[in-house]
């Protein structure tokens, strides 16, 4: 009788192990799931916050730009730049700022040009993944240098701020300000 318990009890132990076991195993497909639906969602709203701030960027930057042309030559005003993700082009060559973000958000459709704060956005299709492009032009009205030169500067993804100035160098003719846009 004695050895008839024993095994008894033996056996309701390992019952106990498996069942924990199991709800474990269960417990973890389930939260598997829960995040392989939920990861694209929370990658692609991450993706639009930094779009969202882009753009801000962007804008932030053109409304320096357009202070300094209104308060005429010798005005600069100096402001921190945040590149959290992405590249920002100062295109002495085209007169022309350009952001460029890599994003699983499609911020508008494919090749379609869309306006936001004076920005032209695009976006076109690299792999599976969408390419935002932000373009602000300035061609017509004014001639934008990087640190005094007709180049090209490519500001990258930075933990820290840039610290940047613009600045109105007055113009080369009447229709055409020299901004100098640089790094301090």
């Amino acid at each position: 009788m004695r050895l008839m318990k024993f095994t008894f009890c033996k056996n309701k132990v390992a019952q106990v192990w498996v069942e924990t076991v199991l709800y474990t195993m269960i417990a973890f497909t389930v939260i598997g799931l829960v995040l392989a639906y939920a990861q694209p969602e929370i990658e692609k709203f991450q993706d639009k916050s930094a779009i969202k701030q882009s753009i801000n960027l962007m804008a932030d930057l053109d409304s320096k730009i357009l202070e300094v042309l209104r308060n005429g030559e010798g005005n600069k005003r100096v402001l921190d730049l945040s590149v959290k993700r992405g590249s920002l082009s100062i295109n002495g060559t085209n007169d022309c700022l350009t952001f460029e973000i890599e994003s699983s958000y499609p911020y508008t459709e494919i090749g379609e040009v869309y306006s936001e704060k004076g920005i032209a956005i695009t976006t076109s299709q690299l792999g599976g993944k969408s390419k935002i492009t932000l373009l602000k032009n300035y061609s017509e009205m004014t001639n934008i240098t990087y640190s005094g030169k007709e180049e090209i500067k490519i500001l990258s993804q930075s933990s820290t701020f840039y610290s940047a100035y613009v600045e109105n160098k007055g113009g080369t003719s009447p229709s055409k300000t020299v901004v100098e846009i640089g790094l301090m």
